[in-house]
């Protein structure tokens, strides 16, 4: 599992979207660029924290940033819950991990004594460099995608 540090490059990637077209880092180039990774589309904690970050996605683009939300359902369970739950932002879907396991979200998990291999809700802020910026782990939803925000605000 991959430990990203700000300063560092962000790690490349090519995953689908909602929709079913291809998105990747260089489509963002000279963009600031938040990638939140949530581990279950239409789950009560991703639905609320899709619908924090669709709320403030107007914001976001008057500072130059998009955001995109990143697990790995399929590109089909994606647009049922971005088009359930009328979200705005785009929505990644990342089936082979790989993605997920270089931006260091997928690993080992516990629940209830079970133990699993799942996604570590993250969230990342890339600069406009391509540089991270910011990484948030073990994310708690309520007044996170303002603090987000916030940070964006903050980067040239």
């Amino acid at each position: 599992m991959a430990n990203l540090l700000a300063g560092a490059q962000a790690p490349d990637f090519s995953v689908l979207r909602d929709g079913g077209q291809s998105i990747s880092l260089a489509d963002f180039k000279g963009r600031k660029l938040v990638l939140y990774f949530y581990p279950k589309a239409d789950t009560p904690g991703c639905t609320a924290e899709a619908h924090a970050f669709s709320e403030l996605n107007d914001a976001f683009a008057k500072v130059g940033t998009t955001v995109v939300g990143v697990s790995a359902d399929s590109v089909r369970s994606q647009d049922a819950f971005k088009k359930k739950h009328k979200l705005t932002t785009p929505l990644a879907s990342d089936e082979t991990h790989r993605m997920l396991e270089s931006y260091g979200v997928w690993g080992k998990k516990s629940m209830y004594g079970r133990t699993y291999l799942g996604i570590t809700r993250t969230t990342v802020l890339i600069g406009s460099d391509g540089r991270i910026a910011r990484v948030w782990s073990k994310v708690k939803v309520p007044g996170h995608a303002e603090e987000v925000l916030a940070a964006a605000m903050q980067l040239p």
